[in-house]
């Protein structure tokens, strides 16, 4: 009876332990988290949206061309600050410059301070989240502690991580950075390339300007070799590969001001079955947006919320304007502010009295344009959209009809017709410096009024600088705003030296003039383990 009764007994037995098995199993699933993508985080150096697939004349970049095709090309992305170490906090953080007190280019390691408001880098709270992080260059160039690779990122290259852990990559390729080298395999004819109305349209500025296109050529490569070890390793189809550059282009009128040139920069996204690829997408992004997206990607909740927004959600889709900031870059002393619609720009110089070209030892060491520039300045060749840059100092406020003035080369604040506008973005303007970055504004320190004679005693402010840097504290009091920086016969004499190396041809090497022209000690480069990507690079592939 009892062996009949256990018969009897089996089928709704047997139906019980499956219907559990599917229970528990159902449970199970609902408490494994899905697969975490990778993120490999692609930076380059000083570049606007100068690629191909931008539609800049001239350029060819493949790679960056078939890496958006893939997923989202992003058409109105920009920096919150136009240059590296002050852009690279913002990214490292999510949150803007200014808020976390790393607005100053570039704070010596005893000024920097803790992160505040228990904001943590996102590199530690992927980190927190069981991801691998690694930094795959040298660079963090950030302005505030924790400050050294070996104390945000776990390691250089992602497969230093566990089996099956996911990693987050950050990588910064820097040839964009000056100098540049020219592209052998496919030189750029100056007959092919387009200048901004800003600059003088000669040959030598041609040729520069062209000479930036070859650079990028060979960092598309370098980017392409990159993309093709996430292929070779198994890694690309669950890779969330973002491309960006840390802030605008390394050209006068670019780098370190608020113009779209030293702000606006290449975007693209790709994650194979997230994103749909072949999209070009016109909304409000900013750098700071990459951390929200990250953290979103890797199921990461940040312990305050961001500044910035996920790429994929609703608000910056809802987003109608995009902020940036400009303070001290290097011991040079400026300040300014700027709002920017997709039609509007408004930009607040809190520091009218300077120069935009006050003297900047990293520019006048850097860019060849800036010395034929200055020749023609002084010799009244310039166009007056050209010369404005050139001035002694600076209206109080810029605003730009983008619609009709791209290039911003019309200033329309002094102009009644635009009163309404320029009103509305001053309110937004000093809304978001006061209730949201907590704006500090300038010192008297900072503005350094009667701390250095009237006018230059020398002929160029650098050789002054070389020579009295012993007497001031050029990091507090910056360096002096004398201008013109050199005189006629000083600029052309730079521009003399930097002739032969503008024009120098494709495959040869030439060392860059640049402390023919300036007093300072060249920093020596770190290697690192991207050589493991560049073997793709070197082979040709």
């Amino acid at each position: 009876m009892k062996l009949n009764n256990k018969k009897q007994n089996t089928k709704p037995l047997l139906l019980t332990c499956i219907l559990a098995l599917c229970c528990n199993s159902a449970l199970a699933g609902a408490r494994q988290p899905a697969q975490r993508p990778n993120i490999l985080w692609i930076t380059i150096e000083d570049w606007c949206l100068d690629l191909s697939c931008y539609g800049t004349k001239g350029i060819d970049t493949p790679h960056l061309d078939k890496l958006a095709s893939e997923g989202i090309r992003y058409e109105q992305a920009f920096s919150t600050g136009p240059v590296c170490s002050v852009s690279r906090s913002a990214m490292m953080t999510g949150f803007y410059q200014n808020y976390i007190g790393a607005g100053q280019h570039r704070l010596l390691k005893q000024e920097k301070k803790p992160l505040p408001y228990g904001i943590k880098p996102i590199p530690q709270l992927m980190q927190e989240a069981g991801y691998f992080t690694a930094l795959m260059s040298w660079k963090t160039d950030v302005n505030f502690l924790p400050c050294t690779r070996e104390e945000l990122f776990m390691g250089e290259d992602w497969t230093e991580r566990a089996p099956g852990q996911p990693f987050f990559a950050r990588i910064t390729i820097g040839g964009t950075h000056r100098s540049w080298i020219r592209d052998p395999a496919r030189p750029i004819d100056i007959k092919d390339v387009e200048l901004p109305p800003y600059y003088p349209d000669t040959p030598f500025c041609r040729r520069d300007w062209a000479n930036g296109l070859e650079q990028m050529q060979l960092v598309d490569r370098e980017v392409g070799a990159l993309l093709q070890r996430l292929e070779d390793e198994g890694l690309a189809d669950n890779t969330l590969v973002i491309f960006i550059s840390d802030h605008g282009r390394c050209h006068v009128r670019g780098k370190q001001f608020l113009y779209d040139g030293g702000l606006r920069i290449p975007m693209i996204v790709r994650w194979p079955g997230k994103v749909k690829p072949g999209q070009v997408n016109g909304d409000m992004v900013m750098a700071i947006d990459l951390c929200a997206t990250v953290l979103e990607a890797g199921g990461v909740k940040a312990p305050i919320p961001l500044h910035g927004k996920s790429l994929f959600g609703e608000d910056v889709k809802n987003r109608k304007y995009v902020f940036a900031a400009r303070d001290k870059m290097d011991e040079t002393h400026d300040s300014m502010r700027a709002i920017r619609s997709k039609d509007w720009k408004l930009i607040h110089n809190l520091m009218p009295e300077r120069p935009y070209c006050q003297y900047n030892r990293y520019k006048e060491g850097g860019y060849p344009m800036l010395a034929e520039m200055n020749v023609m300045n002084m010799k009244g060749q310039l166009t007056p959209e050209q010369a404005a840059f050139m001035a002694p100092s600076k209206p109080v406020y810029e605003l730009f009809d983008l619609r009709n003035d791209p290039f911003e080369v019309k200033n329309l604040a002094d102009d009644p017709k635009y009163a309404e506008v320029k009103a509305e973005l001053l309110e937004e303007l000093n809304n978001w410096r006061e209730n949201v970055i907590l704006d500090q504004g300038v010192s008297d320190q900072f503005r350094a009024l009667n701390v250095y004679p009237a006018t230059c005693p020398t002929p160029t402010v650098d050789a002054w600088v070389a020579e009295n840097g012993q007497h001031y504290d050029f990091n507090k009091t910056g360096w002096p705003n004398w201008y013109p920086t050199r005189t006629l016969a000083e600029w052309e004499k730079a521009l003399e030296i930097w002739t032969p190396y503008v024009f120098r041809e494709a495959g040869v090497n030439v060392q860059t003039p640049q402390f023919k022209i300036i007093h300072s000690k060249k920093k020596p480069k770190k290697s690192t383990k991207f050589e493991k990507s560049k073997k793709y690079f070197d082979a040709g592939k």
